[in-house]
């Protein structure tokens, strides 16, 4: 159904299952779902000084990872483009290789880019499971760019990476126009990862318009979806809370979006308003327009409750309509 899309994954030692291999291969079991605190970071700040950018970024981690008085956040997230401004005319200036191949050790010390490596010791200092936002990518080989966001473990290990799927173009009249796709390549794997105390999935912004890929990570067993974004000031009040609130509630998971701060004198204005919402569809937090640092605990209880109480995870009727996680 999708012959391009591929599946992958990660547990400190990354797995990479073929989308057209679905049908007889068998993926590894999830972790058993554990309390944790989920933090998002709501980056302001955020200039063409890709050094000050970096600098600012990192304060922050360290900040996120000492600022929750009650206990330590063991995941934690930065937004969209946190390393330059947002813009396809900004993409190619900024981009840095990355090429990080999923199931393969990859080596911090020796990569090129900045942005990787402050990651890397960021997640190593303050102890933390780091999902870092997103960066332009530049492939070495093809020097098509990509909007990718990669992982790391408490270790500091690069454990996982996303490059968003679905490209930005919209036009709305009047309001906002938008093309990603003038300076970006689509990605072609949906891609999540595993931490002691879940699995997690991953997606980019405008992802989140499209179901299928929530619905492929959900059937891979992924408790909480995690998807860094950067709405703007027309499709934010329509529908940043709306689309998580339904990816949430069709799939049964936890669903949350970190976003930019909110920035008027920017060529782009981000929504802001990170947020995170329960497998029934509700908003555990949510921020307003400016920097700030949100921790929610995440508990896996609501997850079995609605899943045993309204059970459509057992009641999909896959011989009336395909599965597109198959």
């Amino acid at each position: 159904m999708f012959p391009n899309l591929r599946l992958s994954g990660a547990l400190l030692l990354s797995h990479n299952l073929k989308h057209s291999a679905c049908r007889t291969m068998t993926s590894v079991a999830p972790p058993v779902f554990k309390p944790f605190t989920l933090t998002l970071i709501q980056l302001g700040s955020i200039g063409s000084d890709k050094a000050a950018n970096l600098h600012h970024a990192r304060e922050m981690i360290m900040k996120a990872a000492k600022s929750n008085s009650d206990k330590r956040p063991q995941l934690v997230v930065l937004p969209e483009c946190f390393n330059s401004p947002y813009g396809f005319v900004h993409f190619p200036a900024y981009a840095e290789s990355i090429s990080y191949t999923t199931g393969k050790e990859y080596d911090i010390q020796a990569s090129v880019s900045e942005s990787v490596k402050m990651l890397s010791s960021a997640a190593r200092e303050a102890g933390i499971w780091l999902i870092g936002g997103s960066i332009p990518e530049r492939d070495v080989e093809t020097n098509n760019i990509y909007n990718t966001c990669t992982v790391y473990s408490p270790t500091g290990a690069l454990v996982a990476s996303h490059r968003k799927v679905h490209l930005f173009d919209i036009d709305i009249p009047g309001k906002i126009k938008f093309k990603e796709s003038e300076t970006l390549t689509g990605g072609t794997t949906a891609n999540y990862f595993d931490t002691e105390f879940a699995r997690i999935g991953l997606g980019l912004c405008y992802d989140v318009r499209f179901p299928e890929l929530a619905m492929i990570a959900a059937r891979r067993g992924c408790h909480a979806m995690v998807y860094p974004g950067a709405f703007n000031l027309t499709t934010g009040p329509l529908h940043w809370e709306l689309l998580q609130r339904a990816r949430a509630n069709d799939n049964q998971v936890f669903f949350s979006m970190c976003s930019p701060a909110r920035d008027m004198t920017a060529g782009y204005h981000s929504w802001g308003h990170s947020m995170v919402v329960d497998p029934y569809g509700r908003v555990l937090a949510e921020a307003d327009e400016n920097e700030t640092i949100l921790h929610v605990d995440i508990d896996p209880e609501p997850f079995h409750e609605v899943r045993a109480g309204i059970p459509v995870t057992k009641q999909r009727r896959f011989d009336v309509y395909p599965d597109v996680s198959a």
